[in-house]
Protein backbone atom coordinates (compact mmCIF):
# COMPACT_ATOMS: atom_id res chain seq x y z
CA UNK A 1 0.00 0.00 0.00
CA UNK A 2 2.81 2.10 0.79
CA UNK A 3 4.36 2.12 -2.59
CA UNK A 4 0.74 2.37 -4.46
CA UNK A 5 0.75 5.99 -2.53
CA UNK A 6 3.36 6.69 -3.56
CA UNK A 7 2.99 6.62 -7.23
CA UNK A 8 -0.37 8.09 -6.60
CA UNK A 9 0.58 11.34 -4.80
CA UNK A 10 3.72 11.64 -7.38
CA UNK A 11 1.46 11.16 -9.88
CA UNK A 12 -0.95 13.88 -9.40
CA UNK A 13 1.37 15.98 -8.16
CA UNK A 14 3.07 16.60 -11.54
CA UNK A 15 0.29 16.03 -13.70
CA UNK A 16 -1.84 18.80 -11.79
CA UNK A 17 -0.16 21.04 -9.94
CA UNK A 18 3.85 21.05 -10.80
CA UNK A 19 4.36 22.19 -14.84
CA UNK A 20 7.81 20.63 -14.63
CA UNK A 21 8.07 21.01 -18.46
CA UNK A 22 8.64 24.68 -17.65
CA UNK A 23 9.91 24.93 -14.20
CA UNK A 24 13.77 25.03 -15.18
CA UNK A 25 13.70 28.24 -17.72
CA UNK A 26 10.98 30.43 -17.55
CA UNK A 27 12.43 32.79 -15.57
CA UNK A 28 15.66 33.77 -14.23
CA UNK A 29 15.27 32.52 -10.85
CA UNK A 30 14.33 29.08 -12.15
CA UNK A 31 17.31 28.67 -14.55
CA UNK A 32 19.91 28.75 -11.86
CA UNK A 33 19.89 25.37 -10.60
CA UNK A 34 19.83 24.37 -14.98
CA UNK A 35 22.54 26.57 -15.16
CA UNK A 36 24.49 25.50 -12.47
CA UNK A 37 23.92 21.63 -13.06
CA UNK A 38 24.77 21.95 -16.67
CA UNK A 39 27.69 23.91 -15.73
CA UNK A 40 29.54 20.97 -13.73
CA UNK A 41 28.24 17.85 -15.24
CA UNK A 42 30.17 19.61 -18.39
CA UNK A 43 33.33 19.60 -16.35
CA UNK A 44 33.21 16.04 -16.76
CA UNK A 45 31.83 15.81 -20.74
CA UNK A 46 32.64 14.36 -23.37
CA UNK A 47 34.10 11.31 -21.31
CA UNK A 48 38.11 10.82 -21.62
CA UNK A 49 38.53 12.40 -24.82
CA UNK A 50 35.68 10.56 -26.24
CA UNK A 51 33.03 11.93 -28.62
CA UNK A 52 30.11 12.86 -27.65
CA UNK A 53 28.71 10.04 -29.84
CA UNK A 54 30.71 7.50 -27.53
CA UNK A 55 29.13 8.99 -24.46
CA UNK A 56 26.62 6.78 -22.34
CA UNK A 57 24.76 9.41 -20.56
CA UNK A 58 21.82 7.75 -18.35
CA UNK A 59 19.49 10.06 -16.55
CA UNK A 60 17.13 8.72 -14.06
CA UNK A 61 13.99 10.64 -13.16
CA UNK A 62 14.08 12.44 -16.49
CA UNK A 63 10.98 14.73 -16.02
CA UNK A 64 9.79 16.18 -19.40
CA UNK A 65 13.29 15.64 -20.61
CA UNK A 66 15.05 19.34 -20.04
CA UNK A 67 18.04 17.84 -18.64
CA UNK A 68 18.12 14.56 -21.60
CA UNK A 69 17.22 16.54 -24.49
CA UNK A 70 19.94 18.76 -23.75
CA UNK A 71 22.37 16.37 -23.81
CA UNK A 72 20.72 14.66 -27.08
CA UNK A 73 20.58 17.44 -29.06
CA UNK A 74 24.75 17.63 -28.19
CA UNK A 75 24.96 14.44 -29.52
CA UNK A 76 25.29 11.90 -26.33
CA UNK A 77 23.75 8.92 -25.95
CA UNK A 78 21.27 9.41 -23.52
CA UNK A 79 18.70 6.50 -22.04
CA UNK A 80 16.33 8.65 -19.97
CA UNK A 81 14.20 6.79 -17.39
CA UNK A 82 10.91 8.43 -16.25
CA UNK A 83 8.17 7.38 -13.79
CA UNK A 84 5.26 9.94 -14.46
CA UNK A 85 4.01 8.65 -17.60
CA UNK A 86 2.67 12.33 -18.17
CA UNK A 87 6.44 13.50 -17.92
CA UNK A 88 7.67 10.86 -19.83
CA UNK A 89 4.94 11.40 -22.87
CA UNK A 90 6.06 15.09 -23.05
CA UNK A 91 10.02 14.36 -23.68
CA UNK A 92 8.90 11.72 -26.14
CA UNK A 93 6.98 14.07 -28.00
CA UNK A 94 10.35 16.08 -28.07
CA UNK A 95 12.61 13.94 -29.37
CA UNK A 96 13.55 14.05 -32.73
CA UNK A 97 14.98 11.75 -35.50
CA UNK A 98 18.88 13.07 -35.28
CA UNK A 99 18.77 12.19 -31.76
CA UNK A 100 20.32 9.33 -29.68
CA UNK A 101 18.24 9.17 -26.72
CA UNK A 102 16.09 6.20 -25.17
CA UNK A 103 13.31 7.47 -23.05
CA UNK A 104 11.66 4.65 -20.80
CA UNK A 105 9.42 4.51 -17.70
CA UNK A 106 11.15 3.17 -14.72
CA UNK A 107 11.72 3.37 -10.91
CA UNK A 108 14.97 4.16 -9.60
CA UNK A 109 14.62 1.37 -6.71
CA UNK A 110 14.53 -0.84 -9.32
CA UNK A 111 16.68 -0.61 -12.84
CA UNK A 112 16.87 -3.98 -13.69
CA UNK A 113 16.26 -3.89 -17.37
CA UNK A 114 19.43 -1.98 -17.25
CA UNK A 115 23.03 -4.04 -17.02
CA UNK A 116 25.78 -3.45 -15.24
CA UNK A 117 28.57 -1.45 -15.86
CA UNK A 118 27.13 0.51 -18.68
CA UNK A 119 26.98 4.50 -18.44
CA UNK A 120 29.62 6.78 -18.43
CA UNK A 121 27.56 9.53 -16.78
CA UNK A 122 24.22 8.44 -14.32
CA UNK A 123 22.25 11.61 -13.47
CA UNK A 124 20.00 11.07 -10.36
CA UNK A 125 18.52 14.64 -10.57
CA UNK A 126 14.90 13.80 -8.91
CA UNK A 127 14.29 10.54 -7.31
CA UNK A 128 15.50 11.44 -4.13
CA UNK A 129 12.98 14.59 -3.64
CA UNK A 130 10.20 11.75 -3.59
CA UNK A 131 11.73 8.93 -1.89
CA UNK A 132 10.72 8.88 1.80
CA UNK A 133 12.18 5.67 3.49
CA UNK A 134 16.21 5.40 3.95
CA UNK A 135 15.91 1.70 2.53
CA UNK A 136 14.26 3.67 -0.44
CA UNK A 137 16.75 6.04 -0.77
CA UNK A 138 19.85 3.63 -0.43
CA UNK A 139 18.00 1.50 -2.98
CA UNK A 140 18.14 4.25 -5.46
CA UNK A 141 21.99 5.08 -4.89
CA UNK A 142 23.12 1.10 -5.13
CA UNK A 143 21.27 1.10 -8.32
CA UNK A 144 22.29 4.31 -9.72
CA UNK A 145 26.07 2.99 -8.65
CA UNK A 146 25.70 -0.44 -10.04
CA UNK A 147 24.51 0.48 -13.74
CA UNK A 148 27.66 3.29 -13.91
CA UNK A 149 30.80 2.30 -15.64
CA UNK A 150 33.51 2.17 -13.14
CA UNK A 151 35.29 5.81 -12.93
CA UNK A 152 32.35 6.97 -14.07
CA UNK A 153 30.18 10.26 -12.71
CA UNK A 154 26.97 9.57 -10.86
CA UNK A 155 25.55 13.07 -9.74
CA UNK A 156 22.56 13.32 -7.37
CA UNK A 157 20.35 16.07 -6.62
CA UNK A 158 18.62 16.28 -3.23
CA UNK A 159 16.57 18.83 -1.27
CA UNK A 160 17.53 21.12 1.68
CA UNK A 161 15.91 20.37 4.79
CA UNK A 162 16.49 24.46 6.07
CA UNK A 163 15.59 25.71 2.48
CA UNK A 164 12.42 23.80 3.08
CA UNK A 165 11.51 25.55 6.73
CA UNK A 166 12.00 29.21 4.97
CA UNK A 167 10.45 28.37 1.83
CA UNK A 168 7.13 26.35 2.72
CA UNK A 169 7.18 26.45 6.53
CA UNK A 170 7.98 30.63 6.59
CA UNK A 171 6.73 31.95 3.37
CA UNK A 172 3.80 29.47 3.08
CA UNK A 173 2.65 30.67 6.71
CA UNK A 174 2.98 26.86 7.90
CA UNK A 175 5.35 27.19 11.24
CA UNK A 176 2.17 26.50 13.36
CA UNK A 177 0.54 23.56 11.09
CA UNK A 178 3.57 22.20 10.39
CA UNK A 179 4.79 21.80 13.74
CA UNK A 180 4.99 17.92 14.57
CA UNK A 181 3.39 16.87 11.48
CA UNK A 182 5.80 18.13 8.47
CA UNK A 183 8.79 19.03 10.68
CA UNK A 184 9.58 18.11 14.41
CA UNK A 185 10.36 19.68 17.49
CA UNK A 186 14.73 20.46 15.69
CA UNK A 187 12.87 21.79 12.78
CA UNK A 188 13.58 18.57 10.78
CA UNK A 189 11.53 18.21 7.77
CA UNK A 190 9.86 14.90 7.98
CA UNK A 191 9.63 12.60 5.49
CA UNK A 192 6.17 11.33 4.31
CA UNK A 193 4.37 10.70 1.13
CA UNK A 194 1.38 13.24 1.89
CA UNK A 195 4.38 16.04 2.63
CA UNK A 196 5.42 14.84 -1.50
CA UNK A 197 9.04 16.24 -0.81
CA UNK A 198 11.77 14.24 0.74
CA UNK A 199 14.57 16.45 2.53
CA UNK A 200 17.94 16.21 3.85
CA UNK A 201 20.74 17.89 6.01
CA UNK A 202 23.93 17.99 3.99
CA UNK A 203 25.36 15.41 6.29
CA UNK A 204 22.84 13.11 5.85
CA UNK A 205 22.95 12.72 2.40
CA UNK A 206 26.84 12.57 2.32
CA UNK A 207 26.45 9.55 4.90
CA UNK A 208 24.02 7.90 2.71
CA UNK A 209 26.37 8.32 -0.36
CA UNK A 210 29.45 6.81 2.14
CA UNK A 211 28.26 3.61 2.31
CA UNK A 212 28.72 3.27 -1.68
CA UNK A 213 32.01 2.75 -3.80
CA UNK A 214 32.26 6.17 -4.90
CA UNK A 215 34.47 8.96 -4.24
CA UNK A 216 32.95 12.64 -3.91
CA UNK A 217 33.79 15.30 -6.36
CA UNK A 218 31.78 18.35 -5.53
CA UNK A 219 29.33 19.18 -3.31
CA UNK A 220 26.93 21.90 -4.46
CA UNK A 221 24.14 24.62 -4.25
CA UNK A 222 22.53 24.79 -7.70
CA UNK A 223 20.15 27.40 -7.04
CA UNK A 224 21.55 29.04 -3.69
CA UNK A 225 19.10 31.69 -2.29
CA UNK A 226 17.34 31.75 -5.78
CA UNK A 227 14.29 30.26 -4.13
CA UNK A 228 14.13 32.64 -1.45
CA UNK A 229 14.88 36.03 -3.73
CA UNK A 230 12.74 34.79 -6.59
CA UNK A 231 11.08 38.32 -6.81
CA UNK A 232 14.50 39.88 -6.61
CA UNK A 233 16.50 37.98 -8.89
CA UNK A 234 13.84 37.78 -11.43
CA UNK A 235 13.64 41.88 -11.36
CA UNK A 236 17.13 41.72 -12.91
CA UNK A 237 18.77 43.33 -15.90
CA UNK A 238 20.44 40.29 -18.21
CA UNK A 239 23.52 42.48 -17.37
CA UNK A 240 22.45 42.32 -13.18
CA UNK A 241 21.38 38.97 -13.55
CA UNK A 242 25.07 38.12 -15.11
CA UNK A 243 26.40 39.52 -12.53
CA UNK A 244 24.62 37.52 -9.68
CA UNK A 245 25.19 34.85 -11.79
CA UNK A 246 29.53 35.04 -11.29
CA UNK A 247 28.41 35.60 -7.32
CA UNK A 248 26.57 32.32 -7.49
CA UNK A 249 29.18 30.35 -9.06
CA UNK A 250 31.50 31.48 -6.49
CA UNK A 251 30.09 30.68 -3.21
CA UNK A 252 27.59 27.33 -4.57
CA UNK A 253 30.67 25.12 -2.70
CA UNK A 254 30.91 27.31 0.10
CA UNK A 255 29.31 25.18 2.69
CA UNK A 256 28.64 27.23 5.30
CA UNK A 257 26.36 28.85 2.54
CA UNK A 258 24.56 25.65 1.31
CA UNK A 259 21.83 24.75 3.53
CA UNK A 260 19.56 27.13 2.53
CA UNK A 261 20.05 25.97 -1.16
CA UNK A 262 16.47 24.61 -1.88
CA UNK A 263 18.58 22.21 -4.57
CA UNK A 264 21.88 20.34 -4.13
CA UNK A 265 23.83 18.33 -6.31
CA UNK A 266 26.33 15.56 -4.89
CA UNK A 267 28.73 14.41 -8.08
CA UNK A 268 31.09 11.56 -7.17
CA UNK A 269 32.55 9.32 -9.16
CA UNK A 270 32.66 5.22 -8.92
CA UNK A 271 35.55 3.46 -7.75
Amino acid sequence: MAEEKRVQIINSFYSDICNEDVRLMTTKHGSVEFLTTTKYIGEYLPVDGRGAADTKILEIGAGTGRYSLYYAKQGYDVTAVEFVGKNLDILRSKTTPDMKICAKWGDAVNLSGLADDTYDVTLVLGPLYHLYERGDQERAVSEAVRVTKKGGIIAVAYLASDSVMIDWALRGHHLLDGMGKDFDGNFKIINYPEGVFAAFYIQELKDLMAQFSVRMEHNIATDGMARHMMEQIDELTDEEFAVWMKYHFSTCEREELQGYSNHLLYICRKV
